[in-house]
């Protein structure tokens, strides 16, 4: 990781400072801001998410598809997960916590918001942070970029409805229109225009000019992620003062989630044999996020002002040192997953064939 992924919770909490200082200072820079929309798409943010997301969607390659029949049990377990178990544990935790057991320290009329942030926040399979988890893990490079590429393509389609489902089944009502035009704003051209871009800078240079154009881009989506944080943190100042403790009891929900997924995800792979260069990617992207799209649709649906774009930057904040401790885990526990399965040929396990 770079120095400037390995601290991102340090310029995340950073970011809060000074959005509630300038917030304070220039409302009315604020407002016009968060008035600069066109069919509730507010433009700036718009910018920064484009910003944000293509940096990363230019890592994808999707002819890697291919190989995930090699991979078919950390593929189907990780697939299980994010699609089938994460969206909906969020959905009962973010009941539970804010619903029901936070819900006298919170402001009653966020709490619905609340729940649905957590639940967009959890509908989003991390893309491009998985890249450098698998890494730490020593993971499978191949396994890893088939099953991003995967998850991006099933979320064109699986996204909307999924967080339709839930916030209708939390009685949060929300506006079909806008939540499918967050999904072509935010998933489906960005998807389109990444891999215009990565297969032209393939054409032209290789491997390596992708390597060095990546390079040179990484920084601005870091610097669009924290520049449209401040702005968050700007509209929401006075909630967070008033009431400092929301950010707290908002992680709650969302530290049970990744670490009970991950350790699903994990388990999951070593009872279908699955080796652990596979296991390890497949338990952090099942526990990790796409929390860029999560705050874009958030505020799309919801607006800046909401407890569900803040829910969702709670995600943001705690995403690096909670991913690391979960790497950890998975490496320490190396030798026991091992333990666990049965014994295989060295061609079975060069092939990556079970």
């Amino acid at each position: 990781m770079s120095t400037f992924e390995r601290y991102l919770t340090v310029w995340v909490a950073l970011c809060i400072v000074v959005g509630i200082a300038l917030g304070h200072l220039f409302p009315g820079v604020f407002q016009a801001i968060g008035a600069a929309e066109y069919a509730r798409v507010n433009l700036p943010v718009a910018i920064l998410i484009w910003l944000m997301v293509i940096p990363m969607l230019m890592r994808i390659e999707f002819a890697a598809l291919r190989e995930v029949g090699k991979y078919w049990r950390g593929i189907g377990v990780t697939l299980f997960i994010n699609w089938a178990v994460k969206p909906f544990s969020m959905a009962l935790l973010a009941w539970v916590f804010i619903g029901w057991l936070f819900r006298p320290y919170l402001p009653e009329m966020q709490i619905d918001s609340y729940i649905a942030g957590l639940i967009i926040l959890a509908a989003a399979p991390c893309t491009a942070m998985v890249f450098v988890w698998s890494n730490l893990t020593k993971g499978e490079p191949h396994f890893t970029l088939s099953q991003v590429a995967l998850n991006d393509a099933i979320m064109i389609v699986a996204f909307a409805p999924i967080v339709g489902l839930l916030l209708g089944l939390s009685a949060i009502t929300v506006p079909w229109e806008t939540l499918v035009l967050s999904v072509v704003l935010y998933i489906v051209i960005p998807v389109i225009i990444a891999q215009i871009v990565r297969n032209r800078v393939i054409a032209q240079g290789g491997q390596a000019a992708l390597d060095r154009v990546l390079g040179v881009i990484q920084p601005v989506s870091l610097l669009a992620l924290l520049a449209t944080l401040v702005l968050l943190f700007g509209f929401q100042g006075e909630q967070i003062i008033g009431q400092p403790a929301i950010i707290a009891l908002l992680a709650v929900p969302i530290l049970i989630q990744v670490y009970f997924n991950a350790g699903l995800a994990y388990v999951l792979n070593r009872v279908s044999g699955e080796q652990h260069c596979v296991a390890g990617p497949s338990a952090l992207i099942g526990a990790s996020n796409f929390f860029e799209l999560a705050v874009a649709a958030a505020i799309a649906l919801f607006g800046f002002n909401s407890g569900a774009a803040l829910a969702t930057v709670v995600g943001v904040l705690i995403e690096v040192p909670v991913m690391l401790t979960v790497v950890w885990i998975v490496n320490r526990s190396k030798g026991w997953y091992e333990r666990g399965l049965p014994e295989r040929t060295p061609a079975a396990e060069l092939d990556g064939s079970h």
